[in-house]
This record gives structure tokens, C-alpha cells and sequence, in this order.
């Protein structure tokens, strides 16, 4: 029988603009934490996989080091840090579960982290428009504007999607009310997300403020262990299938930047190993760094026909009471998007739910979740099955 990785403990802060003055501060105030949601100690952890993209001004790096100053009971805990654009909290997650699945760990300490909002708006554009090609793509000047491109590639080929947009960033700023972590706990409603005005501007042509997520502070964390750990802990969620697969960076090279096509690789892989089919999940948590970004994300899933994903919102069929609730979090939308976080952050949110600690934005029915990260446009993809349970 297969010996599912489990996740065990986790914490989470606050997203938005932290009071913490630095990724090192943000990481303690998780690190200790998940190690003791766990059941475990710091003794019992073999190894700390760190996940952070780096979009602070700091001259402070070698961030793995860092939890052992910020939590000093880890300081003599081997450490190593991981980056993979916007799945670099992915990136840090599997990392610890090839040191699981390999033998080499019993318990490893998962961190993902970001210091966004200390930066002038100017870097952090300069920085996030790094996970877009630049010789390609740089002439669009920011990575929203990247995304803009896809949505009037969208346009062209399928029909405006703007009302489709509207209704996803809606969903997931209604969701967001009921996160506590969440950046923006407000529901913003249709009409506002889908007119342009002074307080919903354009960023980039079509792409209103309410399409791109925020820039924010944040961290997250997760102990994976083995299976055998996991039965004494008084709670576990297996990993029961995950799977990454990569596009080629520059849009141009792909031969359909709509399709999505490595995400769906990853998607499908994940649900492969697990033995699972989508009618079988009971929610996603997906990477809607932009909302055009979870559109194109149904139709790679197989949620919907290519060029069908914007009948999912405007039936309902992803709202949190619809068939298939995706992002119940609020998503990257509400929540926001302190890059390194990220992908630790949707595991920690996704695990709550299947063990009924998801207080306000608790589903009735929760067994089994797929959670999706990214890095740049579906470049880095990573997909995960989680299932309640031991």
C-alpha cells in the first residue's frame, strides 16, 4: 500500500500590509507555530524548506537561514531555500515531499513567506514583470499588462470576456469576507468589478484594478511527514496525487498561449496519481493572480470547452453553493498574493477545509481538494490532490 505524505500542522498570518518589519519576522510568527499544531517539537524536524521570491528592498537574502535566526530552536535544523516565480510556496512544499518520499525526512518544516508592500511601487513592478520573458515580453511593461494580452487574445478569439472577469473577481471578493487571513475582506459585488471608474481603474486595457491580485505581506507554513508520524498526530491530510509540469517561458513559443497546455499537464497528473476524476474533488484552489487567469484555468482543467469558460461564473457553477466551488478562500484575489506564501498559503487553506477548521468558509461537504499554483503565465505549473484523512 502507498505511504502517502501527510500534512500535519500548519499556521498562517495575516495577508495585506504586515506590521512585521521583514520576511524573517513573518516566518517566525509561523515557523514555531505549525511545529506545535503538528503535535511535534523542533527536535522532530528533520529538515525546512523555504519558499520566498525575493520582491523586498532588503540587501538581506539567504532567506533558509533566516527561520533558524527568526525561530532559533531550528537553527541547527538543515535548511535550504527554493524559488519558482509565483509557485515558489509550491516549489518549497515538493521539495519536502521528494525528502519524504525519498526516505530522507520524517517530518520537514514547510515555510513560504514575502515582504511586498516595504518596496516602491516601481520595483515591485520591475520584479514581477521578471517572471515574464523580457526579451518578448518586457515591452509590455508590466505583468499585468502580460495578462491583459491574454484576455484580448481571448477577446478575439472567443468574444469579450469582460463580464466573465467581473463575475469571477465578485465570487472571490465575497469569498474573501468570511477568510480571516484574507488582504481585502470586503464583497466588492458585480457592477463594481465590472465598470471602470476612480476607485476600479484600468491597469492594463482590460484589466480593471478588481482583475489583478494585490500586492501584499504574508507568510504561511506546513509540516509534511510520513504516514507513520501522521497517525499520532490528532489530525492529517494526505497527499494523495501532485504533479508539475512546465510551458516554455516566452508566449510566442507556445502554440496556443490560451491553452494553457502545461497546466493541464499538471492538473491531469495530479489527478492520475491520486485515481480521481473531477467529479470526485469537492474544491479547487486556484492561482487567480489575475482573473482571466482562473478562466483560462477551467477550460485547461477540463472544466469547460475552450472558449465555454465564461458560462461557469454566470451559471454559478463555481460559486461556494455551486457544483463545483473554486476558491472558497477568496482565492489570490481577496486574499492577496504575497508571492512566496502563495502556494503554502492554498495547501494550509485547502487542508482546513477537509478537516473542518475553516470556521466561516467551512463547505458542508469537504473530502477531497485540488489546489493549483503557478509561476509567470502557467509557465512553473503545480497541482495537488489533498484527501482528508490518514
Amino acid at each position: 500500500m502507498t505511504q502517502h505524505p501527510h500534512l500535519t500542522g500548519w499556521a498562517h498570518t495575516r495577508f495585506g500590509k504586515s506590521e512585521q518589519p521583514d520576511v524573517e519576522s513573518l516566518m517566525a510568527e509561523v515557523s514555531a507555530a505549525a511545529v506545535e499544531d503538528s503535535g511535534l517539537t523542533p527536535d522532530d524536524i528533520d529538515a525546512v524548506s523555504v519558499g520566498v521570491y525575493g520582491s523586498d528592498t532588503t540587501n538581506q537574502r539567504f532567506e533558509a537561514a533566516l527561520v533558524g535566526t527568526g525561530t532559533p530552536e531550528l537553527a541547527g535544523v538543515p535548511a535550504v531555500r527554493s524559488e519558482n516565480a509565483c509557485a515558489t510556496g509550491s516549489a518549497a512544499l515538493y521539495a519536502a515531499l521528494d525528502m519524504i518520499e525519498a526516505g530522507r525526512a520524517r517530518a520537514v518544516l514547510v515555510v513560504g513567506a514575502e515582504k511586498m508592500t516595504r518596496a516602491p511601487a516601481a520595483t515591485v513592478t520591475d520584479v514581477l514583470l521578471g517572471a515574464a520573458y523580457l526579451p518578448t515580453e518586457g515591452r509590455y511593461g508590466s505583468f499585468p499588462a502580460v495578462f491583459a494580452w491574454l484576455a484580448r487574445e481571448y477577446a478575439r478569439r472567443y468574444g469579450d470576456p469582460r463580464d466573465a472577469l467581473a463575475r469571477i473577481a465578485a465570487k472571490n471578493h465575497r469569498n474573501g469576507v468570511d477568510n480571516p487571513y484574507a488582504h481585502l475582506r470586503r464583497d466588492l459585488g458585480y457592477e463594481f468589478c465590472v465598470t471602470a471608474s476612480e476607485r476600479n481603474p484600468v491597469v492594463a486595457d482590460p484589466l480593471l484594478r478588481t482583475d489583478c491580485s494585490m500586492v501584499s505581506d504574508g507568510a504561511a507554513a506546513i509540516v509534511v511527514t510520513t504516514a507513520d508520524v501522521a497517525r499520532a498526530a490528532r489530525r492529517a491530510v494526505a497527499v494523495r496525487g501532485r504533479a508539475q509540469a512546465n510551458d516554455p517561458m516566452p508566449l510566442t513559443s507556445r502554440p496556443d498561449p490560451l491553452a494553457f497546455d502545461a497546466a493541464a499537464a499538471a492538473f491531469r497528473g495530479a489527478l492520475r496519481e491520486a485515481d480521481v476524476g473531477l467529479a470526485e474533488l469537492d474544491l479547487l484552489e486556484t492561482h487567480d493572480c489575475f482573473t482571466v487567469a482562473e478562466l483560462l484555468q477551467y477550460e485547461a482543467f477540463g472544466l469547460a470547452e475552450p472558449g465555454k469558460g465564461s458560462l461557469l461564473p454566470a451559471e454559478g457553477r463555481t460559486d461556494r453553493d455551486g457544483a463545483f466551488p473554486v476558491n472558497v478562500s477568496g482565492g489570490l484575489k481577496a486574499k492577496g498574493h504575497p508571492i512566496g506564501a502563495t502556494g503554502v498559503s492554498q495547501h494550509v487553506l485547502a487542508a482546513m477545509q477537509l478537516v473542518g477548521e475553516a470556521g466561516g468558509m467551512q463547505l458542508p461537504r469537504a473530502r477531497r481538494a485540488a489546489v493549483f499554483n503557478m509561476g509567470g503565465a502557467a509557465v512553473a505549473n503545480y497541482a495537488t490532490v489533498l484527501e482528508a484523512g490518514r
